[in-house]
């Protein structure tokens, strides 16, 4: 990643002695892998997280849902009323008149 070979980290390391001393540099050290830790892990889950997101993306518009061969309902289309055998093929409607009076009541005081 840094591209830091051996003796770089070696001189590194004897600088950082130099400066922080024996006591503080363990604790810087662990502190910086701690660091280096996360930002590891965050990469890798933002990189899993970024590519599972690209495969849902490509599988969703790849996805054709399935044509329907026609446009029946079942239970819906069987409520329908039969053809009758006459031969009513033009859709006239022979229902009779409704069996109620429709016409205006008038008052008889």
């Amino acid at each position: 990643m840094f591209d830091i070979g051996f003796w770089e980290l070696i001189i590194l390391a004897g600088l950082g002695l130099v400066i922080l001393g024996p006591e503080r540099l363990p604790r810087v050290a662990i502190k910086l892998g701690n660091w280096a830790g996360q930002a590891r892990r965050m990469a890798r889950t933002l990189s899993t997280q970024m590519r599972s997101e690209l495969d849902l993306n490509q599988t969703i518009g790849a996805y054709e849902p399935p044509r329907a061969k026609s446009w029946q309902r079942p239970g819906v289309d069987d409520l329908k009323p039969a053809e009758s055998a006459s031969g009513d093929a033009d859709g006239d409607d022979t229902r009779s008149e409704p069996a109620h009076d429709t016409s205006p009541r008038s008052s008889a005081d």
